[in-house]
């Protein structure tokens, strides 16, 4: 896959994941032009704030994630990171943001990559769960651990196995696989998963610090 066949699936997966958002945004707007009582109106505009503020936040995750924030070479404050992720995995998800990273910060694709990751795993908490999220950094190296557990685990193993395997998925949902795997082999490390089971996947990376 080359740089540009890669830049458009990473483009359609960033589509895919804010169309329901700013579609929601575009119905409670034609809603609010047609609804004449008070009540009913109230809840349209409680309703395209909490839509805005989903697009906000994802936005905000992709910057980080996927965009070139903090400048090139350049190291990331990690508490925007854990900021980032609890915008996008909230209260609505029902998951539990466990986030051990004891670095204030982190360099730039060490935290793209350990967003990346945290996506792959969260969103495979369908009925939400744990999201534990670990990063340490010494001796040279730089270790990123993610575990999500929950009552249903649901990830496709094509991304699974992007993660790894460079003739894996080109799927648009597997774009953000293909990024970590790009991440972490520019850093000199790798990425290691087990087989993801019914209720738990572990994601482990090892970078050169």
């Amino acid at each position: 896959m080359n740089d540009q066949e890669f830049a458009a699936l990473l483009c359609s997966r960033l589509c895919h994941d804010l169309m329901s958002p700013v579609g929601a945004l575009n119905n409670g707007l034609e809603l609010l032009a047609d609804e004449n009582d008070p009540q009913m109106r109230e809840q349209v505009i409680e309703l395209l704030g909490d839509s805005a503020a989903a697009t906000a936040n994802r936005l905000k995750f992709f910057r980080l994630a996927f965009g070139a924030a903090g400048g090139f070479g350049a190291e990331i404050d990690t508490s925007e990171a854990k900021a980032a992720l609890e915008g996008v995995f909230g209260e609505e998800k029902k998951i539990d943001l466990d986030w051990m990273v004891d670095a204030p910060k982190l360099p730039k694709d060490a935290v793209k990559l350990l967003l990346n990751l945290a996506m792959i795993a969260g969103d495979g908490l369908v009925r939400g769960g744990k999201l534990a999220v670990g990063a340490e950094q010494a001796n040279g190296q730089i270790e990123l651990v993610i575990r999500a557990e929950g009552p249903r685990l649901m990830i496709d193993p094509n991304i699974v196995s992007a993660l790894t395997d460079e003739n894996g998925s080109t799927e648009p949902r597997a774009a953000g696989a293909i990024l970590a795997r790009k991440l972490a082999a520019g850093q000199g490390g790798s990425i290691q998963t087990n087989s993801p089971a019914e209720t738990m996947i572990v994601i482990g990376a090892t970078l050169a610090g």
